[in-house]
């Protein structure tokens, strides 16, 4: 009986043992385990740019060339995204006057401009006249009624197409060359306004309107529309687009940098490409 109780207690030494030890085993290779987890795990915390956004309000006239631009500069600048705000130049301004934050305005007419210099919200001696552009009729690309100006009178001619004069600089524009060409009143029963050239276009590609008058940069955009006639020069004011840095800008040296981006020879050159006629400074 005593051998028997002594080989019991040898087996359960000898049991307790071997857990003891399979238990210090496994805990050292979780221990190891987890330190090489640790220490081959990659760094996961990255320095991040911090960017500094540019708010341009721009003429909806812009919209294509001014996108194009962007990565242009935002690919030699890292540190800056440019952010565009885009509508009439009339609806820019007030947005302006009302405190919009704003660090870059380009209008597609002096009249804008103007009023905001007026009102002391331009940043001191920043403006300037960047680009030239052209007022053209179009019609819709398989239209065959128009081939002149003079035929926006015709009785076959149900709508036209203008920018609302008081907000849109190609409606100032547009209708300027109408009362040129003596066409106001044989024309103003049959005109629709767009809150921008951008739908005037609009109207004219989707064939709600027999003919529009849109910038030239505009008609280039669209292969819906077929530029029918080029108003000439003297039948309206010149179509300027000036710039210049909004006073209450939180970002005005970044702001000027990007103006003498905007005349640089590289900047100038997409300009062309979409159909403005750069100014130099």
């Amino acid at each position: 009986m005593f051998v028997s109780l002594a080989k019991n207690l040898y087996r359960m030494k000898q049991s307790t043992l071997r857990n003891i030890v399979k238990g210090s085993l496994f805990l050292g290779l979780a221990t190891l385990g987890s330190y090489k987890l640790a220490t081959i795990q990659p760094a996961t915390t990255e320095s991040k740019v911090v960017k500094t956004e540019l708010i341009i309000s721009a003429a909806a006239s812009m919209k294509d060339v001014l996108e194009a631009i962007a990565p242009v500069y935002e690919r030699a600048n890292p540190h800056i995204k440019l952010v565009y705000n885009f509508a009439s130049s009339g609806t820019l301004q007030h947005q302006i006057e009302r405190g919009a934050p704003v660090d870059i305005f380009i209008s597609a007419a002096a009249k804008q401009m103007n009023y905001l210099a007026a009102k002391n919200l331009l940043l001191s001696e920043t403006r300037q006249d960047l680009l030239k552009n052209q007022m053209v009729l179009v019609v819709p690309k398989n239209a065959a009624k128009i081939d002149d100006f003079n035929d926006l009178k015709n009785g076959s001619i149900d709508r036209i197409a203008l920018g609302e004069p008081k907000s849109v600089p190609a409606g100032k524009y547009a209708s300027e060359i109408l009362t040129a060409l003596n066409l106001s009143n044989a024309v103003k029963s049959k005109t629709v306004y767009g809150k921008d050239v951008r739908q005037v276009l609009n109207y004219v590609a989707t064939g709600n309107t027999d003919a529009g008058i849109v910038y030239q940069t505009d008609a280039k955009t669209s292969d819906r529309v077929k530029v029918v006639a080029t108003a000439p020069e003297p039948t309206h004011s010149p179509v300027v687009y000036p710039v210049a840095v909004i006073k209450d800008s939180k970002n005005i040296k970044a702001a000027k940098k990007l103006m003498e981006f905007l005349f640089t020879p590289e900047a100038q050159a997409v300009f062309k490409q979409y159909g403005f006629t750069p100014l130099s400074r």
